[in-house]
């Protein structure tokens, strides 16, 4: 809930320095680092906007959706240390990517069952984070007005 975990590099899009973020849907509170798309009624750019993060959004929803069905561990709490838990998920990536590359089976199974354990865990308390609402919509914004722009649509 803190936004602790990515190194401590940020960009600058327009006038807006920001962190690494995170792509949420709408159900998840809008965080200086976690995007979510705009709701109700949307302008052009709203909407714009909301789609090309949705479609980001989905590109990973499917490959982590693809990785959990393949190594479940990663679908339940670790109790590894925070130092050795990014060492964990990316030798799964590493030996998930080497299974596909391999031509190994993956059943449509294991994502649908991945995905019905994974609903189970509790989701982040939304109370605690309503004083970065201001930052977020700074970043959000900036966003936006990227993706208007031929470089946003890359």
């Amino acid at each position: 809930q803190q936004g602790v975990y990515f190194p401590d590099r940020k960009i600058t899009v327009g006038d807006v320095e920001m962190p690494t973020v995170i792509l949420g849907d709408p159900a998840y509170p809008l965080m200086p680092w976690l995007m979510k798309p705009y709701t109700g009624a949307l302008d052009n750019e709203k909407e714009l906007f909301s789609y090309r993060l949705s479609k980001c959004r989905m590109v990973v929803e499917c490959a982590f959706g693809r990785l959990k069905g393949r190594w479940r561990s990663l679908l339940t709490r670790s109790d590894l240390s925070q130092k050795n838990i990014p060492i964990v998920i990316a030798a799964c990536c590493v030996l998930h990517n080497l299974c596909e590359s391999k031509g190994e089976t993956f059943m449509v199974g294991w994502e649908v069952e991945a995905n019905r354990l994974a609903a189970d865990y509790a989701q982040p308390d939304t109370r605690a984070i309503r004083r970065s609402q201001r930052d977020a919509l700074r970043i959000r914004e900036a966003l936006k007005a990227c993706f208007q722009t031929d470089q946003g649509n890359q």
